[in-house]
This record gives structure tokens, sequence and C-alpha cells, in this order.
């Protein structure tokens, strides 16, 4: 099957939020895993990395049909409404980068999925706050990650008539889960879209956008044939194209 098509009938283009600046073999360097490439990809889309660093990232746009904010560090605890003594890889130009990106983004109604750490992302820019540390406020009756800092899987519950319901054929979900931070308070206009059985919020939708998914977990790990996670990626790729007709 091609891929599906975008503006003048290519492809459409899905930039994906890149981590911040760390050093490598040969100096500094921007960096992805892969699965977001191959994700998108497989959805249909022509993947491009989004760097931090530009003075106006909303320009960035002007070259994507469609953005995917990947996950990685924590976000500033200043943004986030508290730290914690595990936070790591915060990266102050990163999130001005994405911050910036995002509210382009939804003001040019530029179709965004948004992962793990993009879901974060969503909910502190819309005002909202994060639980410094899950097993803080939740306990350990749900692993959202296994030490030292590797991924796990659980169930999820989507709720009742919320968009994602349209990716999805069922309300039950098994999901890679990868985090150690979730939605404390609800950011403007944001309403869960699903839970872990803990109560962690696992999915948000943002009223009156056209597409907007933020999901707090890994879909981009769960590629194996038939997975549904994919059918995100497709999603994605498909609102893409119609928007960009």
């Amino acid at each position: 099957m091609g891929r599906r098509t975008g503006r003048a009938g290519r492809p459409p283009v899905v930039g994906i939020t890149a981590y911040g600046r760390e050093s490598g073999p040969r100096g500094m360097q921007f960096s992805l895993p892969t699965a977001y490439v191959d994700a998108v990809r497989s959805g249909g889309g022509v993947p491009v990395l989004l760097a931090p660093g530009e003075a106006e990232p909303g320009e960035a746009l002007e070259a994507v049909d469609a953005v995917v904010f990947a996950g990685g560090g924590d976000i500033d605890p200043a943004r986030t409404g508290g730290g914690h003594e595990t936070n790591y890889a915060v990266d102050a130009e990163r999130d001005d980068f994405e911050l910036g990106l995002l509210a382009a983004a939804l003001e040019a109604e530029v179709p965004v999925l948004a992962i793990c750490r993009g879901l974060q992302l969503l909910n502190v820019a819309r005002g909202g706050t994060l639980h410094a540390h899950l097993p803080d406020a939740f306990g350990d009756a749900v692993a959202h990650r296994v030490p030292p800092l590797d991924p796990t899987r659980h169930g999820v519950t989507l709720e009742a008539g919320v968009a994602l319901a349209r990716v999805f054929a069922s309300g039950e979900l098994e999901i890679e889960s990868w985090h150690h931070q979730a939605v404390d308070r609800l950011g403007a206009g944001l309403r869960p879209a699903a839970f872990a059985p803990d109560g962690v919020v696992e999915a948000l939708e943002l009223e009156g956008a056209p597409f907007v998914m933020a999901v707090q977990w890994h879909p981009e790990l769960q590629r194996e044939p038939g997975s549904p996670q994919l059918g995100l990626f497709r999603t994605l790729a498909d609102w893409a194209r119609s928007r960009s007709r």
C-alpha cells in the first residue's frame, strides 16, 4: 500500500520533536529514538526531526503537515508545579522550543500527536500542573515504569465517547508505559480521555481542537503486526492529508 498523500499529492510530512543537545563521539548532537521514526513511517508519513533552538519555533510548521511531540526528559519543575529528586534531563532550550511550537500548532490547527512528555507539555502549556513523582501520589499498585528507567505494560480504560474511541476498537487497552510524572491539575480546555487502574490520567483531549491526540503511554513502542497503537499514527497521517488538500 502506498503512503497517504499530503500537500501537492505527496505523502504528509510529520515533524517529530528531537531530544535536547547532548555530547556525542563527534561533539554535541541532537537525537531521537528510531521507534518514533519507524512508527510515523508505518502510519504513512514522512518523518523529519524538529530540533530545539529555533528563534521562531512556529516557522518550523511551514515545513510539515503534522507534529509529533516526543517523550524524553522532564519539563523544568518551575513550569510544572514542583520538582522531585528523580527529575532528569531537564532542558530549558527544549522546553522553550516545544512550548512555542505547540502554541503555534494549536493556533494554526496543525494536527498534533503528543506522547508521554508531549502530553505533559500540553497540560503545562494550558496552565495545568504535574504530579512530580507518581509513586508519591499513587503508590506502587500500578508500575508506570520499572527501575532503573525501563518501560512496562499495564491496562488503561478509555472514557466513553472520547475521540480516541474512533482509533481503537476497544475501550480497554494494554499500553507501553514509561514515565514517572503525570497530570495533576488539568489545564484549560482539557479533559481526561483515559485512565490507568490507579487513576492516573493516560490521555487528554483539547476541547474545540480539530485534531489533538495526547497519550501518556508510548504507542511507538508497540509496532508489532496488528497492534492497534499504529492506528494513532495512521490517523495522524490521514488528518494531515485532509488538512493539506
